[in-house]
């Protein structure tokens, strides 16, 4: 399913914007006379997308040698409501996200830095480096619940 850079951050931009529509609907619901909790697990769900989908943009601007400027861009469009669907066809259009997962190493002689071998490691590995990810996602997730929402309650 995941076979291509392309398919991953696809699959994990629509599943944002769909969490901001599950977001967004709970906040209403609760305006409307739903109890507080709809917008805890909606917000629950919509905030654990949205570190999987932050992880998930910097592993393929790694992959797919994005510059910073366009990684900061990728993960920052998650914070504004459904912005990664632009984002992601503005990624595919201009072929930022054209290519393989590359798993091994070539002439170029960026391919020796230790953040790319430390990926192509990891995409070798897929198990652990899903595993390595959802360990990640879930341990910030628990940090910023334990933090509490901005500004306090």
């Amino acid at each position: 399913m995941f076979r291509t850079p392309d398919r991953l951050y696809r699959v994990l931009a629509i599943a944002e914007a769909i969490t901001w529509t599950l977001l967004i609907g709970a906040i209403i619901a609760r305006a409307l006379g739903a109890p507080g909790i709809v917008v805890t697990i909606g917000g629950g769900i919509h905030g654990f997308v949205f570190l999987a989908y932050g992880a998930t943009a910097l592993l393929v601007a790694v992959n797919q040698r994005w510059h910073v400027g366009v990684a900061i861009l990728a993960v920052a469009s998650a914070v504004v409501p459904y912005a990664t669907i632009p984002m992601e066809i503005w990624l595919h259009r201009t072929g930022r996200l054209a290519g393989a997962w590359r798993l091994e190493a070539t002439d170029d002689p960026r391919d020796r830095r230790w953040y790319d071998r430390l990926m192509r490691w990891f995409l070798r590995r897929p198990v652990v480096l899903v595993l390595l990810l959802a360990v990640a996602i879930v341990a910030l997730y628990m940090i910023l619940l334990i933090a509490g929402p901005p500004g306090g309650k």
